[in-house]
């Protein structure tokens, strides 16, 4: 008699391989089963243009749930801060894996730095979060909007890559993805989370299945691979977006930490331009996520307070 296997649903490019191979080798080893990938095209792989023109990062999950309620998939792993606030009827995030750097990483030519970039450096990031602490941080920086994989986007970096096209004197992207790619070595500075705040959930993975899950040791194991203090930390970070009512692509970041029974939790809202910031700190008791929620419910409510709707664009 053939034994089952998990069905896990994935992106077709490096790096959502990579982390989708890593979850299903834990999760099948834990429920004592084997596994399968399944490749789903998204919308996100297929449209061109910026993620804010095209719907923001969520055009990456779409697919990947329709998979599942399909049948056609078992569980599918996302970038966590790629899913959108509001769950999905009839799956649940039953699994969010420990957390990598949480910290955006700067590829520049040179060895060069955030602080040592002359002043007409062309920058380049596909993210309005950190194009606008970009700004901020350095107003001489000319910062560019790009797409494509991580491979295309270090292409784009001078003398970096051989034979790419090496426009570009930088490019910030996610340590979190650079370090499970094994490309450690094209980051030049891990940029300080006082200099930029990364988004809600960078460095975590989510992994989704269906409610009604029934696949005996399936939902066990899922559960035995759930970090808690991940857990807690992304669904405070991901209430700020959903109480601010902004979109995945907007720019604002978050970052909560455990520190014994508290929860730190920081939050910050640019204007896409930079030139106007509001950044807030708030902690509290947090060993649930509800508990977890509101601390980012109440942050979000205190940046609101503060003129956050005057300066981004938060409806999405």
């Amino acid at each position: 008699m053939t034994v089952p296997g998990i069905r896990v649903g994935t992106r077709g490019s490096a790096l959502a391989l990579t982390q989708t191979t890593t979850v299903a080798e834990r999760v099948a080893d834990l429920a004592g089963l084997p596994y399968e990938l399944v490749r789903v095209r998204t919308e996100g792989d297929i449209l061109k243009g910026s993620l804010s023109q095209i719907g923001g990062t969520g055009v990456f999950v779409a697919a990947l749930r329709d998979a599942l309620l399909e049948e056609r998939c078992d569980v599918a792993v996302h970038s966590l801060k790629d899913l959108p606030t509001l769950p999905a009827p009839g799956l649940t995030v039953a699994s969010v894996p420990e957390r990598e750097d949480v910290r955006d990483a700067l590829c520049a030519r040179d060895g060069l730095t955030l602080a040592t970039l002359p002043d007409g450096a062309r920058v380049g990031t596909g993210s309005p979060r950190r194009a606008a602490q970009l700004r901020a941080a350095r107003p001489g920086l000319e910062v560019v909007d790009i797409r494509g994989n991580v491979d295309t986007r270090l292409g784009r970096v001078a003398g970096l890559v051989p034979g790419a096209p090496g426009d570009l004197d930088a490019v910030v992207l996610a340590a979190a993805g650079l370090r499970r790619l094994g490309r450690d070595d094209a980051i030049t500075e891990l940029v300080d989370t006082d200099v930029m705040l990364p988004a809600p959930g960078q460095g975590a993975l989510a992994v989704e299945c269906r409610e009604s899950e029934a696949t005996p040791g399936m939902r066990e194991a899922l559960a035995a691979y759930d970090h808690l203090p991940t857990r807690l930390a992304v669904t405070a970070e991901r209430a700020v977006l959903l109480q601010l009512e902004a979109g995945c692509a907007a720019p604002i970041g978050a970052l909560a930490r455990l520190q014994g029974d508290e929860l730190a939790l920081e939050a910050v809202v640019c204007s896409l331009d930079g030139r106007a910031i509001l950044r807030r700190t708030r902690s509290a008791p947090a060993t649930d996520a509800v508990g977890a929620a509101q601390l980012g419910l109440e942050l979000a409510e205190e940046l609101l307070a503060a003129g956050a709707a005057d300066i981004a664009p938060l409806k999405g």
